[in-house]
């Protein structure tokens, strides 16, 4: 598989809404393959196709333990990936939770986002089987992150215009170097 760029912020793709899936084919199956591979490699625990440069509503989650400072990705055994086409979020609760969120879009920048503390979502798997679940925790919270960038949102526009001023002028400054 293949390891692919990273779309960064300010790029207007990051803006778009996905479009959805009209079939899962092998095409598909190989895009998900390269996201896991792009992810794992980036060090994060979600990725939405968007942020590859593909406008199709796919999104992948692994929320891995066990990676060692200093590893490029999780140990295959510590993994447990999780693919999700077309997924739309049904429910959510009325009680909130706060967690740090970053963004392999927003390189090294991170707030405190308060969301729903529990979500329902359907997708189709690989296999092109309709899925339901709910979840909560961290879960939850990447669930809708990883959403939100299919509709062309980023964490950043759940924070006050203050903080993602003084977000943006770090990245600024990081890239600067």
């Amino acid at each position: 598989m293949a390891i692919l760029p990273i779309v960064e912020v300010p790029d207007a793709r990051l803006r778009e809404t996905c479009a959805p899936v009209a079939e899962v084919t092998d095409e598909v199956r190989g895009i998900v393959a390269d996201m896991f591979d792009t992810m794992y490699a980036a060090r994060g625990i979600g990725l939405a196709a968007i942020q590859v440069g593909i406008m199709q509503r796919i999104v992948v989650i692994d929320l891995q333990d066990g990676v060692e400072e200093g590893e490029e990705a999780p140990p295959e055994a510590a993994r447990d990936p999780h693919a999700y086409i077309n997924p739309e979020i049904t429910w959510v609760s009325d009680e909130l939770s706060t967690y740090n969120e970053g963004c392999l879009s927003i390189p090294e920048q991170y707030a405190e986002v308060t969301r729903p503390a529990r979500c329902r979502v359907t997708w189709l798997d690989t296999d092109g089987t309709r899925q339901e679940a709910e979840y909560d925790g961290l879960m939850a919270t990447c669930m809708q992150h990883e959403i939100d960038h299919l509709n062309g949102v980023l964490f950043i526009d759940h924070i006050s215009r203050l903080k993602r001023g003084m977000l943006m002028k770090k990245l600024d400054k990081l890239r600067r170097g």
